[in-house]
């Protein structure tokens, strides 16, 4: 989850001028645990690896099969152009060992069961105008608790395709190349809490497009590098549909290094789901803020300074020069 607006939880009103000014924050902004993703892009020129070992009991009561299933689930983004895009390749590489019970005959299957590249880009920002979120100086209790405005979300769109190369034996008979859409939204509910929801069209082209949803709540605690979540996903497609719901714990190492560990099941028999993954993410931070001269800050952006007194400023500061010259 975007863990970034309230890790720092007892910070956050002192940082909020310039959470405001950029999506970019000093403290890893990280999609996991779970699957949700959020509404912000990592930065721009922000490299990040987010990565996660599967361990998944699974069995079909329909087909008459038990399995386990060993996996990797891997996440790399990259802040790209500017602040609100970003990259991002996602994969999950599975190995499936699966017995069938009525015979005892077993079978290993070994591939990608998620292989995707897309973009990410964010085109709605609540916190982007200073004017209409500054913070309370005389109210603990006006920036703590909920407020009505707070439901207002982020939102961003995503466009990308999955890649199902070969023989997969997850995904027979797909086409090499399918399309996905994505919207996802987020919304500070108070310095504490964090409400994301994700809403999918996957394998757009093929005979069993995908549909999907993930709705993820996170809190942070008093000590702010640890927080938890619970998240409800569901799919439905003509292949395969499901309820799932995930819980779990993250835990800031460093500003740049978090560790997660996480917990699930699934609501169907067809097949019955369980499942545990640990996991971390790391960032290479690369980006560098870009300083605005005072003369091209939109009014009320430092302060009460106006351009046109900068100008005049700039204006009698010159005149003097050219006095001082012609002396």
């Amino acid at each position: 989850m975007d863990l970034s607006f309230f890790k720092k939880a007892p910070l956050f009103v002192c940082a909020m001028p310039f959470l405001l000014s950029a999506q970019y924050t000093d403290v890893i902004n990280s999609n996991r645990p779970g699957r949700a993703v959020s509404a912000y892009a990592v930065g721009k020129n922000v490299v990040q690896a987010e990565m996660g070992l599967v361990y998944e009991q699974q069995d079909n009561a329909t087909l008459g099969t038990d399995s386990n299933i060993l996996g990797t689930d891997v996440s790399l983004r990259y802040g790209l152009l500017f602040e609100s895009l970003e990259i991002n390749w996602e994969g999950s590489f599975i190995s499936q060992d699966l017995t069938f019970v009525s015979t005892g005959a077993s079978e290993k299957r070994t591939d990608f069961s998620r292989n995707r590249l897309g973009l990410k880009f964010l085109v709605f920002d609540p916190f982007k105008n200073p004017e209409n979120n500054k913070p309370n100086l005389y109210s603990w209790r006006a920036n703590n608790v909920f407020q009505w405005k707070n439901l207002i979300p982020a939102v961003s769109v995503y466009g990308g395709a999955t890649f199902t190369l070969g023989d997969n034996p997850f995904y027979p008979g797909d086409p090499n190349i399918s399309y996905r859409g994505a919207i996802a939204t987020q919304s500070r509910l108070s310095p504490r809490f964090v409400l994301i929801s994700n809403f999918a069209y996957d394998r757009i082209g093929t005979d069993f497009p995908e549909l999907s949803y993930a709705v993820s709540i996170t809190h942070a605690f008093r000590d702010p590098k640890w927080s938890v979540f619970i998240e409800n996903q569901g799919i439905k497609s003509d292949r395969y549909k499901d309820i799932l719901l995930r819980t779990g714990v993250a835990y800031l190492i460093n500003e740049n290094f978090q560790a997660d560990i996480h917990m699930g099941s699934g609501f169907q028999n067809s097949p019955s789901r369980l499942f545990a993954v640990l996991g971390f993410s790391y960032r290479l931070d690369f980006h560098k803020d870009t300083l605005k001269p005072i003369d091209e800050q939109k009014s009320g952006q430092n302060g009460k300074i106006r351009k046109k007194d900068v100008k005049k400023n700039r204006k009698k500061k010159n005149k003097k020069r050219k006095d001082k010259l012609d002396f």
